[in-house]
C-alpha cells in the first residue's frame, strides 16, 4: 500500500491529490491514509498537506525498505521478496539462514547499515548509515559448482551497467570481484555458494556499494583506496533507485546467463575489465605470478602469460596492475 501511495504522489508530484480520491484508490480510510504518510515522513519524504486539498510530494526519501526499492523495480522475480533490516551484523549471514528456510530464488536482503560486513579473504567492508547499500542475493542456479564463479562476474556486469544508467558514471571492473571509478574501489562482490560435490543448492551474492560518503565519511586509511559515486559524480543518489537498477541488470544478465550460458556475459565483463591487456601480478597464496593478462576462461579464471611464455590460470588471487 506505501508503494501503490508514494507511486500515486510522485505521478502528480507539486499537485495536491485528495484525501478521497486516494482512500478510493487504494481502497482504505482516511486515518490509515493519514498513518501512511506519517510513516513516509519518518523515512524522509517531505509530504505536504493541506484541507479540503489533501497531500502532495515535495522531496521523496532516501530510505530503502521495499516499498521504496520496488518503485523502480522492473523483475519477475529479484527483489520481489525482501527482507530489510535499519541496521544488521551481516546480510550475507541472514541470507545464508533464510536459504536454510527454503526461501524462493530471487529474495533480497538488504540494510540501512551493515556493522560486521566483510569481503573476500574476510577483509572488513566499511557500510556506515544512510550512505552506503549493502545487501545479499539470493540464487538457485541449475548449473555445477565450478561454474559458479561465472556468477560473480555477471554480477560486476550488472552493476557496471546500472551504475552508468542511473548516474552516467562509467565505473570498470577489477578481477575478479572489484568495480572501480579511476583507479579507486567503489563495490566489492562476495559470493559464497552451498552446494556437493556436483549439486549447487544455493548462492549467495553480497553486494556492497559505496554511493553517498563525503570524503570525510571514508576512514582515513581507507581514502587513497575508496571512492564513492557522490564524490565521483558530485550529485546525491537515490539509493533505492540504484538497488533496482542493479535487480534489474542482475535479472535480464541472469536469464541471458542461464538460457545461452557464458559466452556473452564473458564478452561483456572483458569490455568493461581494467585487468585484461594489461600487464599485472597475480598474489596467490603460494606465490607471485607476473605477466600479461590475456583475458577469462569460461570459468571465470584469469589467464595470464608469463616472461617464459607460460599461460597459468588464476582461481583466486590478489591483482596489482603495472
Amino acid at each position: 500500500m506505501k508503494e501503490t501511495l508514494i507511486k500515486l504522489l510522485e505521478e502528480n508530484e507539486g499537485e495536491f491529490v485528495s484525501g478521497e480520491h486516494i482512500s478510493r484508490l487504494l481502497g482504505c480510510s482516511r486515518t490509515a491514509i493519514w498513518k501512511h504518510i506519517d510513516t513516509l515522513r519518518k523515512n524522509g519524504y517531505e509530504v505536504e498537506s493541506a484541507p479540503r486539498k489533501g497531500y502532495r510530494l515535495i522531496k521523496r526519501g532516501d530510505d530503502i525498505q521495499p516499498h521504496d526499492i520496488k518503485l523502480n523495480l522492473k523483475t519477475d522475480v529479484f527483489g520481489q521478496e525482501q527482507t530489510y533490516y535499519p541496521s544488521i551484523h551481516s546480510t550475507q549471514k541472514v541470507a545464508q539462514q533464510l536459504q536454510q528456510k527454503g526461501v524462493k530464488e530471487g529474495h533480497l536482503v538488504v540494510a540501512n547499515e551493515q556493522t560486521d560486513g566483510k569481503g573476500r579473504m574476510s577483509r572488513e567492508w566499511y557500510s556506515p548509515a544512510n550512505t552506503s547499500v549493502s545487501m545479499s542475493l539470493l540464487l538457485r542456479p541449475n548449473v555445477s559448482p565450478q561454474k559458479t564463479p561465472q556468477l560473480t562476474l555477471l554480477t560486476a556486469v550488472a552493476i557496471v551497467r546500472a551504475i552508468k544508467r542511473v548516474t552516467d558514471v562509467t565505473a570498470q571492473i577489477k578481477w575478479p570481484n572489484d568495480v572501480l571509478i579511476n583507479g579507486r574501489k567503489l563495490v566489492g562482490i562476495l559470493t559464497e555458494i552451498q552446494s556437493e560435490p556436483d549439486v549447487v543448492h544455493s548462492v549467495i551474492i553480497g553486494i556492497g556499494i559505496n554511493v553517498n560518503q563525503t570524503a570525510e565519511d571514508i576512514p582515513p586509511h581507507l581514502q587513497e583506496k575508496s571512492t564513492s559515486l557522490l564524490l565521483e559524480s558530485k550529485k546525491y543518489v537515490q539509493r533505492a533507485e540504484l538497488i533496482a537498477e542493479v535487480l534489474n541488470e542482475l535479472e535480464v544478465l541472469y536469464k541471458l546467463y542461464m538460457n545461452d550460458g557464458f559466452e556473452a556475459i564473458k564478452l561483456m565483463w572483458e569490455t568493461h575489465s581494467i585487468s585484461i591487456g594489461t600487464y599485472l601480478t597475480a598474489r596467490t597464496p603460494t606465490k607471485n605470478i607476473y605477466g600479461f593478462a590475456k583475458g577469462i576462461t569460461n570459468e571465470g579464471c584469469l589467464l595470464i602469460e608469463d616472461e617464459s611464455g607460460e599461460v597459468h590460470q588464476i582461481y583466486s588471487a590478489d591483482i596489482e596492475n603495472h
